[in-house]
């Protein structure tokens, strides 16, 4: 990005410093990332995937798996990413790799996650949901696609650029995807947390079982943890790419990369095979259960509107 002296680049696509050229603190990061820690969150994410692969599978839950390898496979790629960068801090190839994968693979986590709250739903009790459980995959992930284009256009955009100026650019438009991102699923959480409330007020409803309420809860606390990241995100990248909260690999571990694979075992622990196994989201017996419950209501109110039809008329003695 900038041009040193003797024609040193420490910076973008034509950088050519490395560490017997240039002191580490003319890198971007100004350090050299962790080699331990990048290879256990690489094995971790590559067991998170393998358990994605057999339980999507088993349970034929065919777009939550292709959700979750997909981020899994960008998170690795970005911590491989990290490894170049020891061996160079100016390797701008690791750069790349890092900023674009581990920056837009949690959009394929909340994608899978957008995905579950429409089955469970579904998988409940449709009626009480204040939006059609269909109308779920046409706002939320429509509104992850336009949170992982602009991140992942930002994230390139700032990487290839040769001033501040446009890198600073482009990290704006990859903090938009985040805050937009944070948007969608605060929104999430709230509907979510407004059916599930409905739910056990309302009269009549099928008793949610222990795997239920065990999927529920791991759902919830991934859900959470991928918030974290994302304000964690937001906060590192407000002041660009070269403040303090950037080259703090501490925090970096911390808020991501640990952060990120709770998320993604959490999924693994309360996989939704648990409850929709087989592919069957929707046609269970608790929602037939609760169709019925609602038929029976139906026919009491009837009854009691209609006292013709509450009991048999009396025989006619002559």
């Amino acid at each position: 990005m900038s041009r040193l002296p003797d024609g040193l680049i420490a910076f973008g696509p034509n950088a050519n410093c490395t560490l017997e050229l240039c002191p580490i603190e003319w890198s971007i990061l100004q350090y050299r990332p962790s080699v331990p820690a990048s290879a256990i969150f690489i094995s971790l994410f590559a067991i998170a995937l393998v358990g994605h692969a057999i339980q999507g599978i088993r349970s034929r839950t065919w777009g939550f798996m292709g959700s979750m390898i997909s981020g899994c496979i960008l998170e690795i790629v970005g911590y491989i990413g990290r490894l170049l960068i020891y061996d160079n801090p100016f390797n701008f190839e690791g750069f790349l790799m890092q900023i674009v994968c581990i920056t837009v693979a949690p959009v394929f986590f909340s994608a899978a996650i957008y995905v579950l709250l429409s089955q469970t739903i579904n998988h409940l009790d449709p009626s009480l949901s204040r939006v059609k459980p269909k109308l779920f995959y046409w706002i939320f992930i429509p509104a992850d696609v336009v949170s992982l284009i602009l991140q992942a256009v930002g994230g390139g955009s700032s990487s290839v650029s040769t001033t501040k100026e446009a890198v600073d650019r482009g990290v704006n438009i990859s903090l938009a995807g985040l805050v937009f991102q944070v948007f969608s699923l605060v929104v999430f959480a709230i509907l979510f947390m407004d059916y599930m409330v409905r739910y056990n007020r309302s009269i009549g409803r099928s008793k949610m079982n222990g795997k239920l309420k065990f999927f529920l809860l791991f759902l919830g606390l991934s859900t959470f943890f991928i918030l974290l990241r994302c304000v964690y995100r937001i906060v590192e990248l407000h002041e660009g790419y070269f403040s303090h909260w950037f080259r703090d690999e501490a925090l970096f571990i911390a808020l991501e990369s640990a952060v990120m694979v709770i998320a993604v075992f959490c999924l693994n622990i309360g996989h939704p095979g648990l409850v929709f196994g087989k592919g069957k989201s929707a046609t269970n017996a608790s929602r037939y259960e609760g169709v019925a419950m609602e038929e029976a209501r139906k026919g009491e109110t009837d009854r009691s509107q209609n006292p013709s039809f509450s009991q048999p008329s009396e025989p006619t003695h002559h």
